[in-house]
């Protein structure tokens, strides 16, 4: 690992070649924040799909491009005169400190779930009048519902056994079918925002990531289904022209691999 003193240089150079590029460059020169934006979600993405593959060498590679987005918004805030890279990074600096009293204050913490705790209520103490303000409006459902449930549950508003989750998730499973068998189609997509709400709460109580979930399941469907469509091309046939028997056929052989 290189030392701190090589870590500094390596930052340094990287802020050097943002602002030559900002100079000297056409593209990099007509960027704004609202340009980048898009581009910077699609970065996260594929740091995230690096991390679900487990793929190290793509994932420090992903990182450097995520990196060099924080440094060229710091860039952009820097020629307005509104912020810097420095007063980006003493701003994190300051909220760490002040968000982890046990660290470098006199307060005690027992475990992982007193941090959160603290965590939440020092952002009240700070001006936010919700522990919600936090949660982006922009977030994928799933992940946003995930965050939410995170967020109150710092607060002590939450289930005490993961059993009495599972318990709720039954009762809303039956609510969604009983409208289903009413055939009310915006009661049928109420009941099953709750499912998934309850869903996505239950695998909060068993330390399950669900979007990792979902993702996961994602991808093993996507090369299952590979696998047949290439099996379907051996055979000279269309997906269409396959039985649903023969499909099962292949599907099984598919889960083996």
């Amino acid at each position: 690992m290189n030392s701190r003193e090589n870590q500094l240089k390596a930052f340094d150079r990287l802020l050097t070649i943002m602002d030559e590029l900002r100079e000297q460059c056409p593209w990099d020169k007509k960027q704004t924040m609202e340009t980048l934006r898009h581009l910077t979600i699609e970065e996260t993405y594929e740091l995230g799909d690096a991390i679900l593959e487990k793929d190290l060498e793509e994932v420090k590679k992903e990182l450097g491009d995520v990196l060099l987005h924080i440094v060229f918004y710091a860039k952009i805030g820097s020629e307005t005169n509104d912020f810097d890279i420095a007063d980006v990074c003493n701003e994190i600096c300051e909220k760490l400190i002040s968000r982890h009293p046990h660290i470098y204050g006199d307060v005690v913490v027992e475990n992982e779930e007193d941090v959160k705790k603290n965590w939440e209520n020092l952002k009240l103490k700070e001006g936010k009048t919700s522990v919600l303000e936090g949660v982006p409006k922009s977030l994928p459902a799933l992940v946003k519902a995930n965050r939410i449930q995170d967020k109150v549950a710092g607060v002590g508003f939450d289930w005490e056994e993961p059993q009495q989750v599972f318990e709720k998730l039954q009762e809303e499973l039956e609510e969604l079918q009983y409208e289903v068998s009413e055939n009310n189609k915006e009661a049928i997509e109420a009941e099953f925002g709750d499912v998934l709400f309850s869903m996505i709460n239950y695998a909060r109580f068993l330390k399950v990531d669900p979007e990792n979930a979902l993702e996961r399941t994602n991808k093993k469907f996507i090369k299952r289904f590979q696998y047949l469509e290439g099996k379907a091309k051996e055979l000279g046939k269309s997906m269409d022209e396959m039985t649903l028997a023969e499909m099962d056929v292949y599907w099984e052989e598919a889960k083996k691999i």
